[in-house]
């Protein structure tokens, strides 16, 4: 299983994240957002019970 985590937790990895379900499953109209290594914490999810799962690098 992906490692998910919940918003408002700080980030195991700088990188990209993408916004799921609760359980790891796609959700329409998906966040994507972009995790530096000087930013405490991920963000709120569109919706409760969402988390986030990190896919890959920083772009640059």
């Amino acid at each position: 299983m992906s490692n998910l985590q919940k918003p408002g937790e700080k980030p195991n990895k700088p990188g990209e994240y993408v916004e799921r379900g609760s359980k790891g499953g796609k959700v329409p109209n998906e966040r994507q957002v972009t995790i530096e290594p000087r930013d405490p914490k991920l963000p709120p999810t569109q919706e409760k019970g969402r988390k986030w799962e990190r896919v890959g690098p920083p772009k640059p």
